[in-house]
């Protein structure tokens, strides 16, 4: 594995880089929180608004706007700086809860919270590599472990703080609890960051990034459309189908020709990015293919709350927090990211297993240990990943490499939710309607996913060591001064 070594460049050091870091967090929160803050305020937000069929577009209109345009403000943010392109997309992100709160029908808050996930794109893309050049390489596996634990927490107490706060003010101030987050962000990152304005030359692919948006939007319209109650229909999805390849086509024929593109193809060519993004988009199919799924089975299971679920998914928090600061200061320290990403791989692979085995009658106990192993796993390779593909391309590449990853691990999430619901509604298919049915089929949805994780386990398994590709580079050095004059 080829590793970077130069440490963060002295624009760095004018920072404030605690509170510039804080600042950078605080995006970060914001943007996963939202992604599953509102679920659990779908009914409520039916009985205000109405329209209980289109309800699911609340959720997967953000989905689609953040992850479409993740890739896109990481070249905006090598052109104009990773400052002003974050208080811009904060502005926007800031501007649009406002709205969401305000809006009087569902249309006007599906397309208000779709404005949200344009700007909730660049939240978690450009702190992810702003924070890369705050900090050292030596120190990035920490900061990126510290980051993973950020998007745990905010992803899987999403429900829990949303079901709180509805249940205390009501559903609206889920969007304007927002409105001061996003002020503190922008002021913090305002006063505190700064690293060069537009350091690297680039002009931005528009082409490239429509059609990156067309393919990814069209990708996750059909998981979303292909399942559910009332899926589309064939010649639709077949339609769209042909849609997505055409347009991914003309984006490789383009992305080869020009000088500046959006995402550089030759990352998928490279020994270490190019098995690190396949990796990174599977890893995210079975995240959020989990966390979504498991609160329902807590509550079906066990008859508990929306809270109680919430606080029931504790054990995977804690442990995702623990392997994923543990495993980004070891690998620091020593160097070596393999054994990190190999191991948190196989214990994700056991995870899926035992939670697997569970039905309508397991003990919590078995539940718990279930979470405890995949939180465990998933914490140790989340944000390996991304600091594994940093690492290893040079700095002007630092941007694409981290939006490519984010893109990808964010299509991964909401594919996720999408294959697995159908494979959750194909399981409960003509059983009748039950917490007993509901809970003995999430297990057996779940264990859908092996495969899934053994393919994450071989890639893994291909990262190219580093200590060898040391030696290796070493050798070739040492031969070529010894043929010089």
């Amino acid at each position: 594995m080829s590793v970077t070594t130069t440490a963060a460049g002295p624009a760095a050091r004018t920072s404030n880089v605690p509170l510039a870091a804080a600042g950078l967090a605080l995006g970060m929160l914001l943007s996963v929180l939202d992604q599953t803050i509102v679920s659990i305020a779908l009914p409520d937000i039916a009985g205000d608004l109405g329209d209980v069929g289109s309800l699911r577009w609340i959720v997967t209109c953000y989905v689609l706007a953040s992850t479409a345009t993740g890739a896109l403000y990481g070249r905006l943010s090598d052109r104009f700086g990773r400052r002003p392109v974050f208080l811009t997309a904060v502005g926007i992100f800031t501007i649009a809860s406002a709205l969401c709160g305000m809006a009087g029908t569902l249309t006007e808050l599906v397309v208000l919270r779709t404005m949200q996930g344009v700007g909730a794109g660049a939240l978690f893309t450009i702190p992810t590599i702003a924070l890369a050049e705050l900090f050292p390489v030596a120190l990035r596996g920490r900061v990126q472990g510290a980051v993973g634990a950020i998007f745990a927490v905010a992803a899987v107490s999403g429900p829990l703080v949303g079901g709180a706060i509805t249940d205390a003010v009501g559903w609206r101030w889920i969007f304007y609890i927002n409105v001061p987050l996003g002020l503190i962000s922008m002021a913090l990152v305002g006063f505190a960051l700064r690293l060069p304005r537009g350091g690297i030359a680039v002009r931005l692919d528009v082409g490239g990034s429509v059609l990156l948006v067309g393919a990814v939007i069209g990708v996750l319209l059909i998981g979303e459309w292909s399942s559910g109650s009332n899926p589309a229909g064939v010649g639709l999805i077949l339609g769209l189908g042909a849609a997505v390849v055409i347009m991914l086509g003309a984006f490789v024929w383009r992305e080869r020709r020009t000088d500046d593109p959006v995402i550089p193809l030759g990352l998928f060519t490279h020994r270490v990015t190019g098995v690190i993004l396949p990796a990174t988009l599977v890893l995210g199919v079975l995240m959020y293919s989990s966390i979504v799924y498991l609160p329902t089975y807590l509550r079906s299971a066990f008859g508990m709350s929306a809270t109680e679920a919430g606080l029931a998914l504790n054990p995977y928090v804690v442990a995702f927090m623990v392997s994923s600061f543990l495993a980004g200061s070891l690998a620091s320290k020593t160097g070596r990211y393999r054994p990190f990403l190999i191991g948190g791989a196989a214990v994700i692979v056991l995870g899926f297993a035992l939670l697997g085995l569970l039905d309508a009658e397991s003990s919590y106990l078995a539940v718990a240990l279930g979470l405890i192993v995949l939180g465990s796993g998933i914490g140790m390779i989340l944000q390996l990943m991304v600091t594994v593909a940093q690492n290893a391309v040079a700095a002007t590449e630092l941007g694409a490499v981290t939006s490519a990853a984010l893109a990808l691990r964010g299509l991964g999430m909401s594919l996720g939710i999408a294959v697995y619901g159908g494979v959750l509604g194909h399981e409960l298919a003509g059983k009748p309607a039950s917490a007993t049915a509901t809970a003995d089929a999430i297990p057996d949805t779940l264990i859908w996913a092996l495969p899934l994780t053994m393919v994450l386990l071989v890639l893994t398994l291909a990262i190219p060591d580093p200590a060898r590709q040391r030696r290796s580079t070493g050798e070739d050095r040492a031969d070529s001064s010894r043929q010089a004059p």
